[in-house]
């Protein structure tokens, strides 16, 4: 689909659905999304690091139990620093290639 069929392709789902959501686009509907799912990604690291710090906590020298926070807690930041990369990573792809599909998006 083109640009503006695609458009009217979403906006004629909504008017049959009788909804009128805010966006016309898939481009339009990740770029709402976006700030929930790093507000998610956040509260989940938050969970993550304060489970796994609690499990640290409550090991009594466990050295398994030990090891087993400590994955958490690291599993908790690599996924994190994983998404944020992601995040940059694609939005700097889009600049270099000058990729307009991605400014609706990244908010541009």
């Amino acid at each position: 689909m083109q640009g503006g069929a695609e458009g009217s392709f979403f906006r004629n789902i909504q008017q049959g659905a009788g909804i009128d959501l805010s966006f016309d686009t898939p481009g339009e509907l990740v770029g709402n999304m976006l700030p929930y799912v790093f507000g998610l990604a956040g509260i989940t690291l938050l969970i993550y690091l304060i489970l796994g710090g609690f499990q640290l906590m409550t090991s009594r020298g466990d050295p398994k139990a030990i090891q087993a926070a400590q994955g958490k807690i690291t599993n908790a930041v690599i996924g994190f620093v994983i998404i944020i990369i992601a995040y940059f990573l694609v939005n700097l792809l889009g600049q270099i290639f000058n990729i307009e599909q991605f400014g609706p998006i990244f908010g541009k």
